[in-house]
């Protein structure tokens, strides 16, 4: 009998996990679902957190340590760059035109906002993003250049919220292997080349409880959901955002269809299971090791661009969030502040909510102290700040599900065109099993 293709079985999974979150929750047996599903769902986050970072370091590598020509390593990277930008300000672009044309906050009632304030302004999940903001705004306007260089590589190795330092000693790294000559390099390179085998090889034995793991996480996210009626008081916003995620999606399958010429249907089939990941772990670092093996083994992306352009399209590419930042800050400007709607204030909006997503963190709830920055860029009264994040608070979860899984389709799209520029996309990748070696060891 053949067996299910894995997207299936992480899509009967999901929805699995939710239809047993609703029933759970109906029987009163959140206790049960948090005491003894959730705990395979954050077993299998840390397990992917646990490698991103061996991932990251030995792919990056061995991809930099593959090139002959640095300057070949100067062109992927300034490509990426700039499509990263570009496409992160059309998200931007594209939340404002949806927000200021379908007005949701013209349907919040006061009663409404009453409700969600005294539900969740004084909450800690919204005081300590709003401290975490303030935090970040205080430093000066080049920390972010800061931030990236570590001062100890060990450090920084330690903590999955650094993927940018990383990213950086990688580089560095790499490029110092490249200048002491190959004959040098050698013993390194077969160290870094093995490395990156094993390390894969993890991602597939950790993608074989991946159906369970989903089934897990939405349980969970099911059983802690707030309050129904804000959830339906909340519907014309949450229409908006996901309406301009959707956009976004077909955004991407054009520019696969016009810049790579290959079929946007077989590009999301393949990245479903990250997609699905994604959506479940609302965090583009937990899903980087299943993004990078889709995109390499199954999409065909070389290493030495999918190397480079995903570990730092996970930190920096962030354009489902900005879209969100874009619409959530004129939802709540429209509720709270709406005298402060100016033309001006919205390019403010644009140029910040690009900034703030490239020093934001790849984990979940991110997308929130980014909006406390955007928000005070344009003035929004500061004693209004929690009653701001109040309001979106109660559906943040579900829209952080969704819009991570457009960062992480953003990610392998720029890779694609990135490495379709450089003549690095395969037309029949190789996709590999776990247990492709299975026999030499039983």
């Amino acid at each position: 009998m053949k067996k299910l293709a894995l997207h299936w079985q992480i899509l009967i999974g999901m929805l699995a996990g939710l239809l047993f979150g609703f029933i759970a929750l109906q029987f009163g047996w959140a206790e049960f679902v948090g005491n003894w599903i959730k705990p395979l769902g954050t077993i299998f986050v840390k397990l992917l957190k646990l490698i991103a970072v061996p991932l990251i370091v030995a792919s990056l590598i061995k991809g930099i340590s593959d090139l002959k020509d640095i300057s070949k390593f100067k062109n992927i990277g300034v490509r990426t760059i700039l499509i990263y930008i570009g496409t992160t300000v059309i998200a931007i672009t594209l939340g404002l035109l949806l927000v200021n044309v379908l007005q949701p906050g013209e349907g919040i009632s006061e009663a409404t906002v009453d409700k969600l304030t005294n539900t969740y302004a004084s909450s800690s999940g919204v005081t300590s993003k709003v401290a975490e903001a303030a935090k970040q705004k205080s430093s000066g306007p080049l920390q972010f250049l800061v931030d990236m260089v570590p001062d100890n590589a060990m450090n920084a190795m330690s903590n999955n919220k650094a993927m940018l330092q990383v990213i950086f000693f990688t580089i560095f790294f790499g490029i110092s292997m490249l200048l002491i000559g190959e004959k040098n390099a050698k013993p390194l390179k077969k160290f870094f080349d093995s490395l990156n085998d094993v390390v894969l090889k993890m991602v597939d034995l950790i993608m074989l409880i991946s159906p369970y793991a989903v089934f897990a996480l939405l349980a969970n996210v099911v059983v802690t959901s707030g309050d129904p009626e804000i959830l339906v008081a909340l519907l014309k916003y949450v229409g908006t955002v996901v309406t301009g995620l959707l956009l976004m999606i077909g955004f991407y399958c054009v520019l696969v269809s016009v810049f790579t010429k290959k079929n946007p249907l077989w590009f999301l089939k393949e990245l479903s299971p990250a997609q699905l990941l994604a959506f479940s772990t609302s965090s583009s670092a937990a899903t980087l090791p299943v993004t990078m093996e889709r995109v390499e083994e199954h999409i065909g992306v070389d290493k030495e661009v999918s190397s480079f352009v995903l570990p730092v399209g996970a930190t920096i590419n962030m354009d489902g969030t900005s879209l969100y930042q874009a619409v959530a800050a004129v939802f709540a400007m429209q509720v709270l502040w709406p005298e402060g709607l100016s033309f001006a204030n919205q390019i403010s909006i644009v140029l910040t909510a690009l900034l703030a997503s490239i020093g934001s963190a790849a984990v979940p709830g991110a997308g929130m102290v980014m909006l406390v920055i955007v928000l005070e860029s344009v003035g929004f009264p500061k004693e209004l700040y929690p009653v701001a994040l109040a309001l979106i608070f109660a559906v943040d979860r579900p829209l952080d599900m969704l819009r991570t899984t457009i960062n992480v389709t953003g990610d392998a799209t720029v890779s694609m065109i990135v490495a379709k520029s450089v003549g690095k996309l395969h037309d029949h990748p190789k996709a590999k099993d776990w247990d492709d070696h299975y026999d030499e060891v039983k």
